[in-house]
């Protein structure tokens, strides 16, 4: 951080954009106004697998309101070039409507644009297709995995051989879908050559560069702007075929185009958590100090792109232990494309790891937090590197004396109230800490107030608020003086709004911006003659409320409105950057959690209720504590979904989505969750940026799913390892 004085950085202040919201003022993407907007309504393939044999889009055509059909026979060849610069996992991508095959339940075949959003829907309902169907191959236990991604040190099989004790376990964790509240929307308009989009993104950088290449444009010829989003858990990270069907949609029609997914839609072709088999086999001696492990997992991918994620990295560093083998492999399927979902890889090697080290410690007798105290390494021993912070030993501490871990049940199924089983337990959690390149720019106005731009996105935590904390602190000024702007590529690019690395790297460009342009104006203060500031050392100047003054010396200094009207200037202007360091890492970046939960076992019917949950964080600085409580519960809330509801399911003969749909895929609601509580760890981590941030987003939910896991062990004594746990696993 800056030597500036802090008041913003640290408060739990409300959102500064909360009362847009509240007021239905801030504009997502389906709701920006361009005059002589219509409608598309893309037709979803009905087979899983196949060729088109014919389209009958006459009664489509003739329905009134009706102006376009476009599909694979009359559009245009698009050239879809490579992009090196998007979230597109290894292979082919889609390309809408450039032939005839079918390759997964949902796929896009063709689209009605309409004067009015029902003639487009009703339009959608004419177009007769006709298909030469395979049956699909959809089941990740009946199909070919592909070559594994390996990792191994020490010989893991030696080391299970002489393990006194001995796991061999195999987990299953389902397919879980996003289910943002807003649904993936697009609208479309092209001015000449040009192209903008008003996007559901948290990219609008990545989104520019695949319409780009999808249309072979120049970067600077596509604008996509994305100012709000409404939830996103991953979904958004990439630039999905619906996106490229508005924009050739529009340029066909020569008219700006809207296109919003249903609910149902959502679920056919904008990502999911691919569910997994994963079979880990573990020893240790008798005390429980862990030898070797041997991790073995399968994961869905589609038959045209392979999605892969961090699930081998927790094998490697959570625990101490010479001997690790992992082999990880994409089993293709007539699927869509898997994309990222919070806490990606780890979210589901928690589970695996956690539940196999609650077993593990009831087998030998131990206390669970003994158990991981007896196995906390003291390096990353995937690559020798230090950790720059590691307090994991601090969260168990403080954890199991916050949720009184003490009146655990040793024995299980042994507290019991009424018909109610009452169980404890914990579960460790650990996520990478992201940071990639990105800039931003800064502004100081002649009235005293700043803006500050940055091509970033906020699907709901708090962008927009905690970059403004640390721009008012940085340049001295109250944060209703600072406005941040975001969601527009024509500001300074930035990564993805994922992977917690948004506070690390826009927050790390934002806080240089703002440093160059407060020392920007310090400047021009000591070498002005006729400031109160003239000659005196820079590093000895500071700002508060947007006044210069000498340190320790509140009286002699001046306003930023008088500095620069005095010297003739309408605007200061700095650019700012952030990179994470070159060459080879010199420590080991990761954030911590510790998760306990408490739940009630129905011990009749197997219904599961969790009666509260706790978190303990080590997270570095927390910029926003009332921000970092959102993201705490909320991840807490989505853990209880995959530990307890979320199964997305479907039908092998056609590949078809059996729930797709909140009426039948279920989610959390109010009656699902009780008393959740977070804590962070006061301190922050200087080695992994200026900040000294970690990313909290996606480590809030990682441990969640295990914790319940293992707290429905010691209620009823019955072991799940298959995701979600229902109550027929328990009856």
């Amino acid at each position: 951080m800056s030597p500036q004085p802090r008041s913003a950085v640290g408060a739990p202040l409300s959102r500064v954009d909360g009362r847009l919201k509240v007021t239905g003022k801030a504009l997502y993407a389906a709701e920006h106004a361009n005059d002589g907007t219509v409608h598309a309504v893309i037709v979803d393939a009905s087979v899983g697998r196949g060729r088109i044999t014919s389209l009958d889009t006459r009664d489509a055509e003739a329905h009134p309101g009706v102006l376009r059909v476009i599909h694979h026979r009359n559009a245009p060849e698009l050239p879809y070039r490579d992009n090196a610069g998007s979230n597109n996992p290894p292979g082919r991508r889609l390309r809408v409507f450039q032939d005839d095959r079918v390759r997964f339940h949902g796929q896009p075949v063709a689209v009605v644009i309409a004067t009015t959003l029902e003639a487009a829907q009703h339009g959608a309902r004419l177009v007769e297709v006709g298909y030469d169907a395979e049956r699909p191959s959809t089941d990740l236990h009946e199909a070919t995995p592909g070559t594994p991604t390996a990792y191994a040190r020490g010989d893991a099989e030696a080391g299970l051989r002489d393990a006194a004790v001995r796991l061999d376990l195999t987990y299953r964790t389902a397919r879980n879908h996003h289910n943002p509240m807003e649904p993936h929307a697009t609208i479309a308009r092209w001015d000449g050559g040009r192209l903008t989009v008003w996007d559901k993104t948290q990219w609008v950088v990545g989104t520019q560069t695949e319409l780009a290449a999808v249309f072979g444009l120049e970067m600077d010829a596509v604008r996509v702007i994305s100012p709000f989003v409404g939830g996103g858990f991953g979904s958004a990270l990439r630039c999905w075929p619906h996106v490229v069907v508005a924009a050739l949609a529009a340029r066909e029609t020569k008219r700006p185009v809207k296109l919003v997914l249903s609910r149902k839609q959502m679920y056919l072709g904008t990502g999911f958590r691919p569910s997994y088999e994963y079979r880990l086999r573990l020893g240790s001696d008798r005390r429980g100090r862990l030898a070797a492990a041997v991790h073995e997992m399968d994961a869905e991918t589609s038959s045209y792109e392979t999605f892969t994620e961090a699930v081998l990295a927790a094998g490697q560093m959570l625990y101490s232990m010479p001997h690790v083998r992992q082999a990880y492999r994409t089993v293709p399927l007539d699927l869509p494309t898997p994309l990222y979902m919070r806490g990606p890889g780890f979210q589901t090697a928690s589970f695996v790891i956690e539940s196999a080290m609650d077993e593990l410690a009831d087998r030998l007798g131990v206390d669970p937090i003994e158990l991981r105290r007896r196995n906390e390494p003291s390096e990353d021993e995937s690559n020798g590197l230090p950790f720059s912070t590691r307090r994991l030993r601090e969260c168990y501490t403080t954890g199991a004396r916050e949720f009184g871990w003490h009146r655990r049940a040793r024995r299980p199924r042994s507290r019991r109230e009424g018909d109610w089983l009452i169980g404890m337990g914990m579960a460790a959690g650990v996520y990478d800490t992201a940071r990639m390149p990105a800039q931003a720019r800064a502004r100081l106005e002649a009235d005293g107030t700043a803006s500050v731009e940055a091509a970033a996105t906020d699907m709901g935590p708090g962008t927009y608020t905690s970059q403004t904390q640390v721009a008012a602190d940085a340049l001295g000024l109250t944060m209703r003086t600072v406005t941040f702007r975001l969601g527009d590529s024509l500001f300074p690019p930035t990564p993805p709004h994922g992977g917690s690395m948004t506070m690390a790297s826009v927050g790390s460009a934002v806080l240089d911006a703002c440093d160059k342009l407060r020392r920007q104006a310090v400047r021009l203060a000591v070498e002005d003659e006729q400031s109160p500031l003239y000659d005196v050392p820079a590093d000895d100047v500071v700002v508060r409320n947007g006044r210069l003054h000498v340190r320790g010396n509140p009286a002699r200094g001046e306003t930023y409105q008088r500095l620069l009207a005095r010297n003739n200037r309408t605007r200061l202007e700095a650019d700012g950057s952030f990179a994470p360091p070159s060459g080879p890492e010199r420590h080991s970046f990761y954030g911590y959690n510790a998760t306990f939960a408490e739940v009630a076992v129905d011990a009749t019917l197997g219904l599961v209720r969790v009666r509260r949950m706790l978190g303990v964080y080590d997270a570095g600085r927390i910029i926003s504590p009332k921000l970092a409580d959102s993201q705490a519960i909320g991840g807490m809330v989505g853990g209880i979904g995959t530990a307890l509801l979320e199964h997305t399911v479907t039908d092998h003969r056609d590949g078809r989505i059996v729930n797709a749909g909140l009426a039948d895929y279920l989610v959390p609601v109010n009656a699902d969750v009780s008393d959740l509580e977070a804590i962070y760890l006061n301190g922050e981590d200087p080695e992994a940026d200026p900040l000294g941030v970690k990313g909290l987003g996606e480590l809030v939910m990682i441990g969640v799913a295990p914790a319940i896991a293992n707290a429905v062990f010691n209620a009823t004594g019955r072991r799940v390892r298959e995701l979600p746990i229902t109550a027929e696993a328990l009856l």
